[in-house]
């Protein structure tokens, strides 16, 4: 029944199936496309171009090099570890054809939670920006790591403009600690290596592993999602079958500002985009607004991913009345709730409905999008994406009726094979082969979903369910704040009352303004009792606030 709602909704050109066998690895699919686009740019990054022709040939040259100067073999894991540059891709690449496993690693990870990561996943080789290598350093000698590669931000800028900016980032700028690693090679110093060698394809089948992405998943400490070859070709086809009829192969430019080591950017815009020959423009840094705001004025940019608070802090640099959107044919949100006065925001400046739509790490990640054809936003996470069956149910599993909320359960080809190593966590999320979201959220009579909250994250007052999305929508209405995060608090009286962090324009915060207002657009268990004023919200890498964080900052005392 939940099928025919869907599908009544999907466009006419958009198939409820797609043929997931068509390729059996995203090797193939690079081969296919890096030759059929060859001389289209396929990444642009400190106003630099590497057209696909490039990319193919540094893939092959770095592959070798871990094949044979590292000797690494078949399943062994290879970690890389920087923010977006022109590196990132031909590393991905390459170790996939060497029929290695990706770990992502965000580099901002401090040595507890890197060491970690390594000794969890038994990555056996680093590929390390310089500005973290101190970070691996000390915790090297606890880890699996045998073979540490290392680059700098602006290896593969040419000529002097490339030495010069990373002379300026280490010399000038300060932002590469001293370290002490025993480095097989630099990343520039690999590609030469390699290319003294034969590329020899290795045989990858559609079962093998491509990457270990490591998430916190719905509950516990930071888990590898195990997602194979079959996962993310399922996902490539199912998001592209959803978006062909828009695109004008060859011809667009993806503004990915989002870091490639997110489970979002690495599927959706380095991995996707490929198959219509688009453009992925590297932003390094995104939470530098300003130079974010000119890099991006440069280009004529089609397309934009991002998360709200990316949305939300881009619009308010002075910078952004300079950007030329006349261009811009989707703007696409994910990651997070999407909040209605930033998405209105966005189309009025920009002319650009925000498409929100649904993913997590464990099903690599894609699961629903809104149509490419919708013209406003409306506050949904669309309809299931093609072959994936979504449904809401209550907490012993029971399908929920139309406009009930429940837990979201989503079952398809790109859900994943499992948690690294943890069969028991992998039983708690996966059930009779439907992946439990740990998302609170509903469904219409016309097949769309809408998430309200994370399970987790929910607050009961006096019995009463309160979802911290809702409250923050509201808050953020108003004209002084910048962003807020809801939480739960111990209440003698309540059982649990909520408390506001939020980050204002005028840098003040006046208690009782902001509970009127609440007043006059919540019910009375919902409005805030607490607020405290914050410079900025404590956020993920990219861009989520982290309630967590200010859940564990917070007295836990009625």
């Amino acid at each position: 029944m939940t099928k025919l709602w869907v599908e009544k909704s999907y466009p006419k050109d958009v198939p409820a199936t797609v043929d997931i066998q068509k390729y059996l690895s995203i090797n193939e699919i690079f081969d296919k496309y890096s030759a059929q686009w060859a001389d289209i740019d396929a990444f642009i990054s400190l106003h630099t171009r590497m057209t696909y022709r490039q990319l193919a040939q540094h893939v092959q040259a770095f592959s070798n090099y871990l094949r044979v100067d590292l000797g690494l073999k078949k399943g062994d894991k290879f970690a890389i570890m920087m923010p977006n540059c022109l590196q990132y891709p031909i590393a991905i690449f390459a170790a996939l054809q060497a029929g290695l496993v990706v770990v992502n690693v965000n580099p901002l990870y401090t040595p507890r939670e890197l060491e970690h990561q390594m000794n969890d996943s038994g990555a056996k080789g680093i590929l390390i920006i310089e500005n973290f290598a101190s970070t691996l350093e000390k915790v090297i000698d606890k880890t699996s790591v045998k073979h540490v590669i290392t680059t700098q931000l602006a290896d593969r800028v040419p000529g002097f403009k490339g030495a010069l900016i990373n002379f300026m980032v280490k010399h000038v700028k300060k932002m590469v600690p001293k370290f002490n690693l025993n480095v097989d090679a630099t990343f520039n110093q690999a590609l030469k290596l390699g290319a003294k060698h034969e590329f020899q394809q290795v045989e990858v089948i559609p079962s093998d592993l491509a990457f270990l992405q490591y998430t916190g998943g719905t509950t516990g400490v930071a888990k590898g999602a195990m997602l194979s070859h079959r996962n993310i070709v399922a996902n490539l086809q199912q998001m592209k079958a959803s978006i062909l009829p828009a695109i004008d192969e060859g011809n667009e430019i993806l503004v990915t500002a989002l870091p490639l080591y997110h489970i979002f950017a690495l599927t959706c815009n380095c991995l996707a985009f490929m198959t219509f020959g688009g453009t992925n423009l590297l932003i390094s840094n995104p939470r530098d607004f300003s130079t974010f705001a000119k890099t991006i004025a440069k280009y004529p940019f089609t397309a934009f991913t991002g998360v709200n608070t990316l949305y939300n802090g881009l619009m308010n640099a002075p910078e952004f009345k300079d950007i030329d959107f006349s261009h811009l044919k989707f703007s696409v949100a994910g990651g997070m709730a999407t909040q209605e006065a930033v998405a209105n925001r966005w189309q009025e400046l920009t002319g650009s409905a925000i498409l929100e739509g649904f993913g997590l790490t464990e099903c690599s990640p894609c699961a629903s999008s809104c149509p490419y054809n919708q013209r406003q936003f409306n506050g949904s996470v669309g309809l299931p994406l093609p072959s994936t069956d979504m449904k809401v149910v209550d907490e012993e599993g029971n399908e929920q009726p139309i406009g009930q909320p429940g837990e979201i359960w989503l079952k398809g080809p790109q859900v994943m094979e499992g948690y690294y190593n943890r069969p028991e966590a992998t039983a708690e999320v996966i059930k009779d082969g439907w992946l439990a979201t740990g998302d609170i959220g509903v469904m219409d009579e016309n097949g769309y979903f809408s998430i309200v909250d994370r399970k987790k994250d929910m607050i009961i007052v006096s019995g009463f369910n309160v979802f911290p999305n809702e409250i923050e929508e509201v808050l953020v209405s108003h004209p002084d704040v910048i962003e807020a995060a809801a939480i739960g608090v111990p209440c003698a009286q309540t059982g649990e009352k909520i408390k506001i962090y939020l980050a204002t324009y005028s840098g003040r915060l006046n208690e009782q303004e902001m509970m009127d207002f609440c007043r006059t657009n919540l019910t009375n268990y919902k409005v805030p009792r607490e607020f405290e004023l914050m410079d900025e919200l404590p956020k993920s890498n990219v861009g989520k606030i982290l309630r967590k964080d200010l859940r564990e900052a917070t007295p836990q005392v009625a």
